[in-house]
């Protein structure tokens, strides 16, 4: 794509950083993983919240995910100093610096339950921002071919997301590596520092590149905001498109989530070892980055309904085996409760996300010219509002299993209920388009 030959000089070209900016920016983002398990810590020690208020504020805290289609349309309409992607990357890295080093110079006293998602929102409204900018760079160098010479690049195009999503695991495996060994060693407060000096010297890496280096696809003219919420609009009215992403917004909203439930189970009730946790996720996220690199090398040419349904079916049954652990049924079989949390809590935690991949892809060929921004956050958006809508419906299910703190009793039904509703989606994947995705779709 960016030619290297040596001029007359002798010297080479330099050659384009888009690949070293993308892997550091979903490097980062996966590596959100290690202070997040500090606020959680922080939460349930610090604060002294319950398994419920826990979880609400995990998924409160995310509600400027949802306003992703807004910041793609900025991303995709508003150029700043004639660029419209890395300036919205370092926005976000510098929002998320500033809240996380804020909480990290607080006196824990002066920290209360309303500051502390007060901060959690700026950092997430950052990330959201940086995440919206990192996408939309990925879809627009992930199009189809327009033309036979760029049957090379379009070769690339599963190549690029899969790289994304491994840089993307191998910061979330080093996130969780760390975590679970600093978690006993330093204060929650240190692991907030450490992470908003790493964010500051990503904000300081964006703003040394110009977004000129990076040869990214140029439109005719900026456009206005009303006119991409125009394209936006044509866009999310393809059948296609539109199906698509109401089933796969769907099949994350419909389930309930109780992941603070569990969390709480494992540390108050089984008394597992924070390390343990960390090595859990370890386990999870070395999963992703295979996944990134199985799918690469032998999925991209699977029926994206075909591969979607699958996903979603084996979540279903590692919900009825998570139902198992909770009755002590493996217990019983003399599996150790840290092995079943390291291996199946573990990869069970990043099946949610699997299916995100080869979904992506899909949106990134279906998506029309000059709206990837838009399309790629609204997809994202809708994502968020899912997750939402299931940790709310988590803690509804909870309370009405009456599981608490210190009452688990009802949990086990809870965990079927969830694994049931895993399986009702299934039952509309023909909203799903089943042609294999790395076919050269034709009008």
């Amino acid at each position: 794509m960016v030619s290297t030959k040596r001029e007359g000089s002798g010297r080479p070209r330099n050659p384009n950083p888009i690949r070293g900016l993308l892997g550091c920016g979903f490097w980062v983002q996966g590596f959100r993983c290690f202070p997040w398990m500090a606020v959680n810590f922080f939460l349930k020690d610090g604060l002294n919240v319950d398994p419920s208020t826990l979880q609400i504020l995990q998924n409160s805290a995310n509600l400027p995910m949802v306003g992703k289609p807004l910041y793609g349309i900025i991303s995709d309409s508003v150029y700043i100093s004639g660029q419209h992607r890395l300036p919205y990357i370092a926005i976000g890295a510098f929002l998320q610096a500033v809240s996380w080093i804020v909480i990290a110079i607080l006196s824990k006293s002066s920290i209360s339950i309303s500051t502390m998602s007060l901060y959690l929102l700026l950092s997430n409204l950052g990330a959201s921002i940086a995440e919206v900018a990192n996408d939309a760079i990925v879809a627009e160098l992930g199009k189809p071919p327009t033309s036979s010479s760029q049957k090379s690049q379009s070769s690339s195009s599963g190549e690029l997301h899969s790289f994304v999503w491994m840089a993307s695991s191998a910061g979330g495996v080093l996130g969780n590596l760390l975590v679970g060994i600093a978690i006993d060693r330093f204060s929650q407060q240190s692991m907030f520092l450490f992470f908003g000096l790493l964010l500051a010297f990503q904000f300081f890496i964006t703003i040394s590149v110009r977004e000129s280096s990076l040869n990214l696809p140029r439109s005719s003219s900026n456009k206005g905001i009303r006119k991409q919420l125009s394209e936006l609009a044509v866009a999310l009215r393809r059948p296609e498109i539109a199906y698509s992403i109401a089933w796969f917004a769907a099949s994350y909203a419909i389930i309930p989530a109780l992941t603070g439930t569990m969390f709480f189970y494992q540390t108050q009730y089984l008394k597992i070892d924070a390390s343990i946790l960390g090595i859990s996720k370890v386990f999870g996220q070395a999963a992703m980055l295979l996944w990134g690199i199985i799918y690469n090398h032998q999925l991209k040419s699977v029926p994206p309904r075909k591969l979607i349904a699958a996903i979603q079916a084996t979540m279903a049954v590692f919900m009825i085996s998570d139902m198992l652990f909770v009755k002590g049924i493996y217990r019983e079989m003399g599996v150790p409760d840290s092995i079943y949390i390291v291996v199946f809590s573990g990869l069970l935690e990043v099946l949610f996300f699997f299916k995100i991949l080869p979904f992506s892809v899909l949106m990134a060929q279906l998506c029309p010219p000059g709206c990837e921004g838009s399309l790629m956050a609204f997809l994202m958006s809708a994502i968020a509002l899912a997750l939402i809508v299931s940790g709310y419906l988590g803690v509804a299910l909870a309370s009405y299993m009456g599981v608490t703190g210190d009452d688990f009793s009802g949990f086990p039904r809870g965990l079927l209920t969830q694994a049931i509703c895993t399986f009702l989606p299934l039952l509309c994947s023909s909203w799903i388009p089943d042609y294999a995705i790395t076919k050269t779709r034709t009008d």
